[in-house]
């Protein structure tokens, strides 16, 4: 009968060979699908397009996009939190459907049980801007008149529980003001009624709104990150403005169903930070107005229970709800 000390060496033995086969499965014999929960043309089908080009051609391995847009990127969530387990599928997540919508709704997964970190993406801030009828040009302004006019002031968002509907809750809470939260079902049609004056303000992403700031239709008062953004470097951020701290950030990060095996989930966060990290891909996501955030994965995860700690504390003192 083999002694306790052989058995220990076995085992060890045994959990290594496992590790190792489980490693040398890298890349997956098929073609790995990358998850995106948005549709086509936006913020995170750009960059998920820009990264699994370049993944790709790093691993020899085929990385096809698959947009699955519906319910703010919930479906695509729920559906990667139950896909394959052999590293075929990862998941570009977004701050949305991982920190703040399982605050609000009943979501068919949970981010931290049925979704593993692999690897930070992406990161933008908003911009607030407003139409020109407000006669407002700084966040000092616009504060003013919220408390001049209690609950008078609006201010637009892709939907309730989005990043935009929570820079603006921030605000509201930091401020000690009372803005008005009007959801819209996407960017677009936020901006044309913020164009046409039916609504006061909007947390835009700064490439949607960019064009219209040039062209002197809207004005930008503040960007919702820690700081300056480069293609705004001369208006300043919430913080800047009198809230020291203040950050509402747009992120994507990548993740992946749980049970993938350790090993792979390593190798995946090598690969994603390898590109993310590429001078090349560097240059094209700025040109988007996407900064690379490349992590690891315990960073990732514990950026994600603080972004989710921050926005269930704002969304239980504001008392949003799924509207």
């Amino acid at each position: 009968m083999p002694s306790c000390h052989l058995q220990r060496a076995l085992g060890l033995a045994i959990a290594a060979l496992a590790l190792s086969a489980s490693a040398q499965d890298f890349p997956p014999k098929k073609p790995v699908t990358l998850v995106v929960g948005f549709a086509a043309g936006g913020a995170a089908d750009a960059a998920a397009r820009l990264i699994a080009k370049k993944l790709g051609e790093n691993i020899g391995q085929s990385v096809v996009v698959d947009n699955k847009a519906g319910a703010g990127g919930n479906i695509a969530h729920q559906q990667v939190a139950h896909a394959a387990t052999d590293g075929s599928v990862l998941l570009l997540g977004s701050v949305g459907p991982l920190t703040i919508a399982p605050h609000l709704m009943k979501v068919g997964y949970d981010p931290v049980k049925d979704l593993a970190p692999v690897s930070g993406g992406v990161y933008f801030p908003n911009v607030l801007v407003v139409h020109k009828g407000a006669k407002v040009k700084t966040l000092a302004e616009y504060v003013q008149l919220s408390k001049a006019k209690p609950g008078s002031v609006d201010f637009a968002s892709t939907g309730a529980g989005s990043a935009s509907h929570l820079a603006g809750e921030l605000l509201n809470e930091r401020a000690g003001i009372d803005m008005t939260h009007v959801p819209y079902k996407g960017g677009g049609p936020a901006l044309q009624d913020l164009l046409g004056e039916r609504v006061t303000s909007y947390f835009s992403a700064p490439p949607t709104a960019l064009p219209h700031i040039e062209a002197g239709k809207l004005i930008p008062i503040a960007t919702t990150g820690l700081t300056r953004p480069p293609y705004l470097p001369n208006i300043p951020t919430v913080a800047e403005a009198g809230y020291p701290g203040f950050e509402a950030l747009n992120w994507y990060a990548f993740v992946a169903p749980s049970k993938t095996p350790a090993p792979v989930l390593e190798r995946w966060n090598q690969e994603i930070v390898k590109v993310l990290n590429d001078p090349k891909v560097k240059e094209a996501l700025l040109k988007h107005g996407l900064t690379p955030q490349p992590t690891g994965r315990a960073e990732l995860a514990t950026f994600m229970k603080n972004e989710s700690a921050k926005w269930g504390a704002i969304i239980k003192e504001r008392k949003i709800t799924a509207e």
